[in-house]
């Protein structure tokens, strides 16, 4: 059903990213994964399978020029684009009197304004081949909580950027779906996944939910995703 599909990915060198595009490539999909670095994206791509079906592409979601050209090398390489997750984020978290102008604008810029970016930069080519687009959001987005400001703002704006653009592209066959998980055993916020973090999502787990989003009958759509851990710790 999957097989020769194509895919982008944002923020695909690591974290849900790459799980992601490992559970894509399994199903025998193609897929190009970002990064805002050529040599990380190039080792992610290696790691995942030296194959005719990954790519890494260096782009910065902060850049629209930059998300026009990695759609249009997807576009050269492989003549469609199915499916883009849109998955670069970053946090700050400080009180807003803590809180600095460049913490603010990277996170609002990277998580709200790279979607639009990306998303803007991708819509015709998922036009044209009835696609699929996946944002990744958070439980952020509809519990805010202290220290948060940049953080909430981002995750409750790329909620409803979400949701309204699946209204305004559903007509034309285009799915979307924000997905909104908790707490995840990811690299996010320069943090090392270790034994302590078993009891998270793993990242791997929100790849096979992409998976399984992607496999849902055409006339079905789960426009919002949220996820939790099943056990967390108690408080």
């Amino acid at each position: 059903m999957l097989q020769n599909k194509v895919a982008l990915i944002t923020g695909g060198s690591k974290g849900i990213g790459y799980y992601t595009a490992q559970k894509m490539l399994e199903q025998g999909m193609k897929v190009a994964i970002t990064s805002r670095s050529q040599a990380a994206a190039d080792a992610a791509a290696k790691e995942l399978g030296d194959s005719d079906n990954i790519i890494g592409i260096e782009s910065d979601v902060r850049n629209f020029e930059s998300q026009q050209k990695a759609v249009q090398q997807v576009l050269n390489k492989w003549g469609e684009l199915d499916v883009l997750i849109a998955n670069a984020g970053v946090g700050h978290f400080a009180p807003i009197e803590e809180m600095t102008l460049e913490q603010w604008h990277d996170v609002i810029d990277i998580n709200l304004t790279g979607v639009f970016y990306s998303t803007k930069a991708s819509i015709e080519a998922l036009k044209a081949s009835k696609g699929y687009l996946i944002t990744i959001a958070s439980l952020a987005g509809t519990n805010f909580f202290a220290r948060g400001a940049a953080y909430n703002a981002s995750k409750f704006g790329l909620v409803g950027f979400s949701q309204a653009v699946m209204l305004d592209v559903r007509q034309a066959g285009v799915k979307v779906t924000t997905i909104m998980p908790g707490s995840v055993a990811t690299h996010f916020n320069n943090r090392t996944p270790s034994e302590a973090d078993a009891w998270k999502i793993q990242p791997e787990d929100i790849g096979q939910t992409i998976v399984d989003l992607l496999k849902m009958p055409a006339r079905t759509l789960p426009s919002k995703v949220e996820m939790r851990p099943s056990i967390p710790p108690k408080k």
